[in-house]
């Protein structure tokens, strides 16, 4: 369960010079070596294919692909495991890394030829390779869904740039990693001002990363940091980070990590709001609260589809009215672009009863649907013949000691409903990334009786049914929650747990 859940539970429940083949790596085993041979380079070069640890082989799931130039240990090691890291961390997808094996990284890697480096010069002929052989190779052979990022450092990530400004169809994303842009005179960051404004419209991400300081200044980041901000056009996006207390080769760790954050601009987590649907009576607005992340979230209320310019998502979410609350996340990448949406219905509050029942009455079900295997009055504890497998209902009373808005919280197992005053309210569907179902409505002072119908099957959900109370909603400030927990956990109260 993720933890932005559990709370409202809580609450409401180097720089190196290559002159022969690179080294391989070879410590994980879902890689295999491979080769091209390639009539731009007239050479045959050798790469490195790691595969998804989830992936398997005839399936027809696709994934990203991740391009590592001056690949092998020297890279490659790195960025596996900093991908890795943050795919287990839901903040980027899994993953196709192609570690790009070098043979002269001062020819293949520069733009222009300098008399000072003999070989150099060659990069337009190995950009054309990566876009023509090796790109084209990796989509026919490996489970590629052609959405391509491009991962340079140093001379690689001179060569990076290069390739976006050059060549900008090629990846959908570029990192370019503590680059040399004081190649010859400043090549890139010159040409950079006439080539930026092409790139409108192109939906390319860059993201450049230097030392702090005078390092910055003498790799030119700092120039091209200048530029991007002048003249980079709209649909690019971008991002220059300069880091303290860092060498040439360490600012590969963290700029990795946060390269590849940004690359994606993603979150494997669902979009989570809360009430997730309900009732409003007119002229007494409600708030729906949003948790997690919201930079990057957008909402209508009539049900059409958000876009960049519908209003942000900034914690809470003000309803007065019938409404189809719809967010969207937008990502770097329009195909992890989440939705979600809430039906908020207008009405008058529930009709109370002056009396209610003390007991709470349940049946427990096993293979026959209509003939319970065991049913009594809950007491403490209740216990049951099976763990797994069985159909439970359960019928009880709640008191509302005060009228307003009530925020019933609801966990459960796929298909359990939650009644109150014999209207469904909640029909539960959720998954792992959906845990705690939520509906807000407005009632009367008195009593209501509710009802449970549960369908057990998943060891990992639990059932449990809460209700936070008028005095507690208006106790939450989705900006400072955590604060609020103790004091809101008193006005919480638990109708019944499993």
């Amino acid at each position: 369960m993720k933890v932005s859940i559990i709370i409202f539970v809580i609450l409401i429940t180097g720089f190196i010079s290559v002159r022969g083949q690179d080294t391989v790596r070879s410590v994980y085993t879902g890689n295999k070596i491979d080769s091209i041979y390639s009539t731009i380079l007239q050479q045959e070069r050798l790469i490195q294919v790691f595969t998804p640890q989830s992936y398997k082989p005839g399936s027809n799931t696709q994934y990203d692909v991740l391009y590592v130039l001056d690949g092998g240990n020297w890279n490659t090691g790195l960025i596996n495991n900093v991908q890795r890291f943050q795919e287990g961390e839901g903040k980027v997808p899994p993953t196709i890394v192609v570690s790009v094996l070098g043979i002269d990284r001062n020819k293949d890697l520069t733009p222009t030829h300098l008399a000072d480096w003999p070989t150099s010069g060659g990069g337009n002929n190995f950009l054309h390779f990566l876009k023509d052989e090796l790109i084209p190779y990796i989509n026919k052979n490996y489970p590629s869904n052609g959405d391509n990022t491009l991962w340079g450092h140093s001379l690689g990530g001179l060569f990076v740039i290069n390739a976006l400004l050059t060549e900008p169809g090629a990846f959908k994303s570029y990192i370019a990693v503590d680059p040399s842009l004081w190649w010859d005179h400043g090549y890139i960051p010159k040409i950079a001002r006439e080539k930026l404004p092409a790139l409108a419209g192109t939906n390319n991400t860059l993201f450049v990363s230097g030392r702090l300081g005078r390092e910055a200044e003498a790799m030119k980041v700092t120039d091209m940091d200048t530029i991007l901000h002048t003249l980079a056009p709209a649909g690019l996006k971008w991002e220059v980070i300069q880091y303290p207390d860092e060498t040439h080769s360490s600012i590969r760790l963290k700029s990795t990590y946060d390269g590849l954050k940004f690359t994606f601009g993603w979150n494997k987590s669902a979009i989570e709001f809360h009430p997730m649907n309900g009732m409003v009576v007119n002229g007494q607005p409600i708030k729906v609260w949003s948790f997690g992340d919201t930079a990057n979230l957008r909402y209508t209320l009539d049900g059409t589809e958000p876009g960049t310019a519908s209003p942000g998502v900034n914690g809470e979410i003000g309803i007065d009215n019938a409404a189809r609350l719809t967010i969207k996340q937008f990502t770097n990448r329009a195909r992890y672009d989440k939705m979600k949406s809430g039906v908020f219905t207008t009405g008058t509050p529930l009709k109370a009863a002056t009396k209610g029942k003390s007991e709470t009455h349940y049946l427990y079900y096993e293979e026959d649907p209509k003939k319970p295997k065991q049913e009594g009055i809950v007491k403490d504890k209740l216990t049951l013949p099976r763990k797994n497998d069985f159909r439970l209902v359960v019928d009880g009373w709640m008191e509302a000691k005060e009228a307003g808005y009530y925020v019933f919280v609801f966990n459960a197992d796929t298909d359990s409903k939650f009644y109150l005053n014999n209207q469904e309210l909640i029909h539960w569907k959720g998954s792992y990334d959906e845990f705690t179902y939520t509906y807000i409505v407005p009632l009367e002072k008195g009593y209501y009786p509710y009802k449970i119908t549960y369908l057990h099957k998943n060891a990992d959900f639990g059932l449990k049914l809460s209700y936070l109370p008028p005095a507690g909603i208006k106790m939450i400030n989705p900006v400072s929650l955590p604060f609020y927990s103790s004091a809101v956990l008193e006005k919480l109260v638990t109708l019944f747990k499993l």
